[in-house]
């Protein structure tokens, strides 16, 4: 690439930001389109490749640029240690939709409800790509597509299907909504077409998600602890599935 610095400027408005050398590893791993990727050191990012992922250490090869430290720092204004960083084209909204409304699925989706936290929601996808959810979808105001919940996710929004919606837009399946008055989840089978509903950071389950719910389940938990964060909450029933008959993909 010629210019990469006016590339990265002309695409940047409607691209996904990869920050990071295991966001763009894990981008291209997964199929995404990637656009420009720069670094300040392509040696370096070769030889991390080269450690930790050799499988797409030809693909990286061909994408990265080197550029100054200045003009990295420009395009990119809080740099990863690994001073790596990418665009790709965000995937198609009409195919992540179709894969959620999918039936029968093999695998949950997880929806959390009116989330506040980037990094949370980002740390629930990483979670959910590692047990092979089928797909994360969010409600309210956030977007589960935020530079920085990309970040917290290490690029892993491009192995699985995420997208916002409404309560009502939710795709088919049983909605389990995590609830502390619910039935203690160990007690139940979580069935590869669920929704696994989780409340936001602030004020638990919206009204019109538990309207919507088919079951009220509720993780175990000492007396006198409050909550778990939001992640913890995801990986504890997304295991639970795995342990019951679920399995990652």
């Amino acid at each position: 690439m010629n210019d990469p610095v006016r590339a990265w400027r002309q695409l940047a408005e409607d691209a996904v930001l990869l920050d990071g050398f295991h966001a763009l590893k894990h981008a291209v791993r997964f199929g995404a389109r990637v656009q420009v990727a720069v670094t300040t050191d392509r040696r370096a990012a070769l030889e991390l490749a080269d450690g930790l992922a050799p499988d797409v250490r030809a693909a990286l090869d061909e994408l990265l640029t080197e550029v100054p430290e200045a003009a990295f720092t420009a395009l990119v204004p809080r740099p990863h240690p690994t001073s790596v960083a990418a665009l790709a084209v965000r995937p198609s909204r009409a195919a992540h939709l179709e894969t959620l409304g999918r039936m029968p699925r093999s695998a949950p989706v997880v929806v959390l409800d009116d989330p506040r936290n980037l990094g949370n929601a980002g740390a629930v996808i990483r979670l959910a790509a590692g047990f092979g959810a089928t797909g994360v979808v969010t409600t309210g105001t956030l977007d589960p597509w935020h530079p920085t919940v990309v970040r917290g996710g290490a690029g892993l929004h491009f192995a699985t299907a995420v997208e916002r919606l409404t309560v009502d837009e939710l795709p088919p399946g049983p909605v389990f909504a995590l609830d502390p008055e619910g039935e203690d989840i160990r007690g139940s089978k979580l069935p590869d077409d669920a929704l696994l509903a989780f409340g936001s950071e602030r004020s638990g389950l919206s009204a019109a998600l538990r309207a919507r719910a088919d079951h009220l389940v509720s993780l175990p938990m000492r007396p006198q602890v409050s909550s778990y964060n939001l992640a913890t909450s995801v990986a504890m029933t997304l295991f639970h599935w795995s342990a019951t008959g679920g399995a990652p993909a």
